[in-house]
């Protein structure tokens, strides 16, 4: 029995004497404070709770048999859109000639405004054997052996020449599905006749293919998704030339915390610009060569655990409590004393 009374000491909830139960208006500042603290950490913890996380992952891709989606909307400030094409150029060396492409042109005028459409259905998917992607050379003008203009050619001429003299420009935009083998496409005038190109710029070093890429994306956008080629603008003054854009395309699968599955792609580019020179055979033009990575990637959200968010919300609110308590103890401690000085103060 002598050794029961030594349990007080684990104790862990002593009973505060009567003297520390007094209610002060400094007490009531700092509980205040602290709950006002306590709150905000109780809400910071909850929107962290509550907000998701991502996981990345990487494996081989095993997909087969599936089309490739480019989405394009690029501005050319100094080309009518009469003067421009859009070619495709796979490596695997077949004519698609059910291509699935929904393209548009938009005629734009010197202030970028929107004046007339046209549905883009020139669209050339060209055999691998005439275009050689790796080694990047550059396809001429299509060249005619007529060496007269009939009277469509001249009326052409005199339009486009006009178009450029009022500063008019062109934006093609639109989406194509190609296959998923490494390729390109490219927006330039090499579907003029070679003799028509003559006459509208006076040779290829008077070609301004200046352009801004408002948005270029391999498949639909998932959130947090970066891509790289947005909202680039590439202007030239005084030269011409070619820009060619080596894109690396990543097979991407975006699972979502509903279970639901979005398939895309991501990709990285690198740009080059290689400027024309009077004695080339070749037009300027930009080029967007694509390949495509054999690692996929899989990017899962994620919830954090609720457990953790109880730990971490009984740690957050806990420690807030006890400081408010010490601090309370403390400012109560130091207007006693200062209060029991004054006294003694007074006497002398």
């Amino acid at each position: 029995m002598g050794r029961i009374p030594s349990l007080k000491n684990f104790n862990a909830f002593p009973h505060a004497e009567d003297h520390l139960l007094k209610k002060t208006y400094s007490g009531a500042i700092v509980t205040i404070l602290g709950l006002i603290v306590m709150v905000t950490l109780f809400a910071h913890e909850l929107t962290f709770y509550l907000t998701t996380y991502t996981m990345h992952q990487m494996s081989v891709d095993l997909k087969r048999g599936e089309t490739l989606p480019i989405h394009i909307n690029v501005s050319f400030p100094s080309l009518p859109c009469e003067v421009l094409s859009v070619d495709a150029i796979d490596m695997s060396g077949k004519h698609e000639v059910d291509l699935h492409t929904n393209i548009w042109k938009l005629r734009l005028d010197k202030y970028g405004h929107i004046i007339g459409t046209e549905y883009l259905s020139d669209l050339v998917e060209k055999e691998h054997g005439t275009h050689d992607q790796d080694h990047g050379h550059e396809h001429d003008v299509e060249k005619k052996p007529e060496h007269t203009f009939n009277e469509d050619a001249d009326k052409m001429i005199k339009s486009v020449k006009l178009a450029m003299e009022n500063g008019e420009g062109c934006r093609v935009y639109g989406a194509l599905d190609v296959q998923r083998v490494a390729g390109n496409f490219h927006i330039s005038v090499h579907g003029l006749n070679i003799f028509v190109a003559n006459q509208i710029f006076d040779g290829s070093s008077h070609v301004n293919v200046s352009h801004v890429i408002h948005r270029l994306s391999f498949g639909p956008e998932y959130p947090g998704i970066h891509n790289p080629l947005d909202d680039t603008s590439r202007i030239l003054h005084d030269t011409s030339g070619t820009f060619k854009y080596y894109i690396k395309v990543v097979p991407t699968e975006y699972r979502y915390l509903s279970k639901g599955v979005l398939p895309t792609n991501q990709f990285s580019v690198t740009e080059y610009f290689v400027p024309i020179r009077p004695t080339d055979r070749s037009w300027p033009a930009v080029y967007f060569l694509y390949d495509l990575s054999p690692i996929t990637v899989t990017i899962r959200e994620e919830r954090r655990n609720f457990l953790h968010f109880i730990t971490r919300l009984c740690a957050v609110l806990g420690g807030t409590f006890a400081m408010t308590g010490m601090l309370d103890r403390w400012m109560y401690r130091i207007i006693e004393s200062i209060s029991s000085s004054k006294p003694r103060s007074g006497m002398r």
